[in-house]
């Protein structure tokens, strides 16, 4: 194998994968994410427990799991498709975009990025997906705000976005109220 290569995933390994992911999502979906445990997991898709827990760790590590073809989506849209997503629209609709492409991503999937947010103290800010979408943020305030501190700025941005935070305000005021009030803040003093 060449340096930096990724080694191929087994034959086996690959469809027990399928088997954990399929059967955590058809679980999420029936029971909600609080209701699923590990075992219960394990057990709907007929692998044992140590297959799955050196696969994906804990619950976190398999919600992770279940985001990443969506955020990989989302990601792409982002990089090459059509504006105002994608390049070739200015950079305020580009976020403006952003935002409501990442509020349908987050509320479809609200208790998955929660959990893989909150599993342990700074969790968000170590995800991947967090730090792509903090980068992406940033690259469009500096064209908005030339002179900006761009970086700082993204991340404060991005806040009101958090899982847990619009898990309270989706509770109190529904979805809808929640995702103007977020998208109002956050995009209100851009431009």
């Amino acid at each position: 194998m060449l340096l930096g290569e990724v080694p191929k995933e087994r034959a086996d390994a690959a469809r027990n994968r399928l088997k954990v992911l399929s059967a955590a999502a058809r679980l999420f979906r029936e029971r909600g994410v609080d209701g699923v445990s590990m075992d219960a997991v394990a057990a709907e898709a007929g692998v044992g427990k140590g297959t799955l827990f050196r696969r994906f760790g804990d619950k976190s590590g398999l919600a992770a799991a279940l985001l990443d073809e969506r955020e990989r989506e989302l990601q792409e849209a982002l990089l090459s498709g059509p504006p105002p997503l994608g390049p070739g629209a200015p950079a305020a609709e580009r976020l403006s975009a952003f935002v409501d492409a990442y509020l349908d991503y987050l509320l479809d999937h609200l208790d998955l990025v929660r959990l893989s947010e909150t599993a342990s103290p700074g969790a968000r800010y170590r995800i991947g997906a967090y730090r792509f979408w903090r980068l992406h943020a940033a690259i469009l305030l500096a064209e908005i705000r030339p002179g900006c501190d761009a970086d700082p700025l993204a991340h404060a941005l991005l806040a009101p976005l958090a899982a847990e935070h619009m898990t309270a305000l989706a509770g109190e005021y529904g979805e809808a109220r929640a995702r103007e009030a977020v998208r109002a803040l956050v995009l209100g003093g851009v431009g």
